[in-house]
């Protein structure tokens, strides 16, 4: 009878803990106002869009996210939902108010330059 007990307060506590880990995953959220730049240590794209921003933008508020960190895992798909980019993720990705870009080019630093004016004065 002690084991029964004993091994039914284990998987309440379990449960339970696997319910606040639950409510706290879902707690990311995009918002509108900021701009998300999620990227991969591993990218080397990631990295000539991090040279560009540090060149070009270097007191510029983003929201770096890690890909490989639980809460940029969970804000990538996030994004992917909202801009319906089903399996078609990748790195890096600015997400900013209703704009993305995936990747980085010379063409997405001139499409960045557009999309970013907004922010560029808050």
């Amino acid at each position: 009878m002690k084991k029964f007990l004993l091994s039914l307060i284990c998987v309440v506590s379990l449960l339970s803990a696997c319910q606040e880990h639950q409510n706290t995953q879902s707690s990311a959220e995009i918002s509108a106002d900021k701009i998300y730049f999620f990227y991969s240590n591993s990218c080397p794209h990631c990295h000539d869009a991090i040279a560009y921003l540090n060149k070009n933008h270097p007191d510029l508020k983003l929201s770096m996210e890690n890909v490989s960190t639980q809460r940029g895992y969970e804000l990538l798909f996030k994004c992917a939902e909202k801009f319906n980019l089903g399996n078609r993720i990748g790195t890096p990705l600015f997400c900013m108010g209703d704009k993305y870009i995936m990747g980085w080019s010379d063409s997405n630093a001139a499409q960045f330059e557009e999309y970013v004016k907004p922010y560029l004065n808050k």
